[in-house]
């Protein structure tokens, strides 16, 4: 047998099979050798031959084992799950009749979804929790045991689990794994710690309603989350993360700010307020500045088209169950879910020569798609989104140098809002138009610009889009959560069922290429993603509001006008506050409204045409004269980045 620990492998002979604790109590001097015996109480999982398995596993003499502590990733996953079952047996001893649906593990935590007489609430978890601490002190043994179909239905049925029959049903095989802790048993997998006490730092989070199997036509259930770490000291960094992510919400600060809103009349789609549009406008503005170095043209195409557009696309093949329609006089349409097709039919309009190529099309084109209602998440995840979506037609010949401008300007802008970001070429999924030799054409092409670009990335197998690979970028921001973003994606397919040529060198017509390129994505859901990132406090080019003129007094509001206006006229935006309030509280007021700048007048400044300058979280910068202010500022709002695009076709 081979053992291994950190990277170091000792080839050990063992007999026949039995559990690695018992193994180390036989072979001490072994275990020594490895350097592994001080760690032995934090071994709580085995992987043999690749497999992650149960300390209780039996052990082969030509087995390579792994030891999984608790710290590591399997150690954490291993542990998640035993938490989701010590909750769930904690909920059976609270309400025996409750009904078990799924526990997985996820990103640093855990749910249950539970079907029960009466719906609880977050109030509920500080019982169910105290019921946890009694089971972990109980210090159960976790032990595996099989059933056969029959038996395990019947048990099923005994203990009024209907979830978990339907679950049987459907599974392949006629033996199951069950895990027994005390007097609770459930259907599951594993693997599992070896006992409840191994669970050490852990607290329930909140609740939320999920349908059984995400099918809104299927029970609600109420989903526990609840979260679990090697040590308390890593739980309480989580759990301070938390607090922090709860006051950088998104949907909080919007109403806060002032950007945007939601009604019931328009489930998923955001009101922007005024504030809000100058924000989502300010985005739009700036990615076009980058757009016009580069050459880029903009377009606009229509937001309802006939059906029979998107059935020559595919999408009425591959995404109707996203996409929303409408029937008018007699004719079908559809509401679009992207902004490509119309792209299509605009480029199809003109002939197009070699020397025409690449032709840059950007559009900030409106689309709709239809999302269920249980996923809607503020403007994370919406119906109505708009895109900062472009189209490079390109040669075969130009086709690298095109991606690899864009892989540059995705760079300049993602550093521009101060993200890390991380790099993923996606290939072709199960479900995929077009041929073998235009996908792999396709994907090499992508994965040659990624190389020769020098850009670390990982293949995600199977996750590109219907139509073609893409690369993708996962943004990381200041709470260190990441973000799947902007996209690359290169489709020979739309090319081919529109008939899209060019003219080339020969004379003759060619098939044109096309990317389709999104860096921000979504608006909205970038948005969300910069007001969490900044936590409300956008950068000075960015900020809604950039100055707000306070008056010391009534007095002095004439002043203010006037500063007001010179501001506007250097197209600063500014807000006078001409409120009766004392200056602390007008202070106080626009710090919360997270102003960058504040400029206070009264009779001095008035007088040297001045103003006293305060930043946000500077404080005071002392008294500048207005001219001066006034031209720093211009400086300060100007888009990032522009000098750092250069144009490589």
């Amino acid at each position: 047998m081979n053992l291994i620990y950190e990277g170091k492998t000792v080839s050990l002979s063992v007999g026949d099979g039995f559990g690695i604790l018992k193994y180390y109590k036989e072979h001490q001097d072994e275990a020594t050798t490895l350097g592994v015996s001080s760690i032995l109480s934090q071994v709580v999982a085995l992987k043999v031959n690749g497999a992650l398995v149960d300390l209780s596993h039996s052990l082969g003499e030509d087995d390579t084992v792994e030891l999984v502590v608790l710290s590591s990733p399997e150690g954490l996953e291993v542990m998640r799950h035993t938490a989701s079952h010590v909750m769930a047996q904690a909920v059976l001893r609270l309400y025996p009749n409750a009904k078990l649906g799924v526990g997985p593990t996820i990103e640093n935590g855990f749910y249950y979804d539970i079907l029960f007489e009466k719906p609880i609430g977050d109030e509920d978890l500080p019982a169910i929790e105290a019921e946890m601490k009694k089971i972990v002190e109980e210090k159960l043994p976790i032990v595996r045991e099989e059933m056969g179909r029959q038996e395990a239905l019947r048990w099923c049925e005994d203990h009024n689990q209907p979830f978990k029959a339907e679950i049987i049903r459907e599974l392949e095989g006629e033996r199951f794994s069950f895990y027994r802790q005390g007097e609770f048993l459930d259907l599951c997998r594993g693997p599992h710690l070896p006992n409840t006490r191994f669970l050490k730092a852990w607290k329930l989070l909140h609740t939320a309603g999920a349908y059984w199997r995400g099918d809104e036509k299927n029970p609600m259930l109420t989903r526990l989350y609840g979260t679990a770490f090697a040590t308390k000291e890593d739980l309480e960094n989580y759990l301070h993360l938390l607090e922090e992510t709860k006051k950088r919400d998104h949907r909080r600060l919007g109403r806060e700010l002032g950007l945007f809103s939601f009604h019931e009349e328009g489930p998923g789609l955001p009101f922007w307020k005024p504030k809000g549009v100058i924000l989502k406008n300010t985005l739009i503005e700036f990615m076009r500045a980058h757009q016009r170095r580069l050459g880029y043209v903009e377009v606009e195409t229509p937001t309802i088209l006939k059906d029979d557009l998107w059935r020559v696309s595919g999408h009425m093949e591959n995404f109707k169950d996203n996409m929303f329609f409408l029937e008018k006089d007699g004719e079908n349409y559809a509401i679009k879910p992207m902004n490509c097709p119309g792209g299509m039919l605009l480029y199809k309009e003109d002939l197009h020569s070699y020397r025409d190529l690449p032709l840059k099309v950007a559009e900030f084109g409106k689309v709709h798609r239809y999302e269920r209602s249980g996923v809607l998440q503020g403007l994370l995840r919406v119906r109505g989104f708009t895109q900062d979506d472009a189209h490079i037609f390109t040669t075969p010949e130009g086709l690298k140098d095109a991606i690899r401008e864009i892989i540059e300007l995705v760079d300049v802008v993602y550093r521009t809002f101060g993200f890390t970001y991380s790099t993923a070429l996606s290939t072709r999924p199960e479900k995929s138009m077009g041929t073998d030799e235009q996908w792999e054409i396709a994907t090499s092409s992508l994965r040659a610009a990624l190389e020769e670009s020098g850009i670390p990335y990982k293949i995600q197998e199977g996750e590109g889009a219907f139509y073609g690979p893409k690369i993708e970028y996962h943004l990381k921001d200041a709470l260190g959560r990441t973000h799947q973003c902007g996209t690359i994606q290169l489709d020979m397919n739309l090319p081919e069922r529109f008939d899209l040529t060019y003219i080339g060198e020969d004379g003759k017509p060619h098939r044109v290429i096309m990317l389709h390129r999104a860096i921000l994505g979504s608006l909205e859901r970038f948005i969300a993603i910069l007001i969490e990132h900044y936590g409300g406090k956008f950068p000075f080019w960015l900020a809604p509001t950039q100055v707000a003129v306070l008056p010391v007094s009534d007095r002095f509001v004439g002043y203010g006008y006037e500063v007001k206006e010179k501001l506007e006229m250097a197209g600063i935006r500014v807000c006078l506050d001409t409120s009766n309030e004392k200056l602390g509280y007008k202070i106080r007021q626009a710090q919360m409204e997270q102003v960058p700048y504040m400029m206070v007048v009264g009779e001095k400044e008035a007088a040297n045409q001045e103003v006293s300058l305060r930043h946000r979280d500077e404080g005071d910068k002392g008294s500048l004269s207005l001219e001066e202010v006034v031209a720093r500022l211009q400086q300060e709002k100007r888009f990032p980045g522009l000098d750092k695009i250069t144009k490589r076709i």
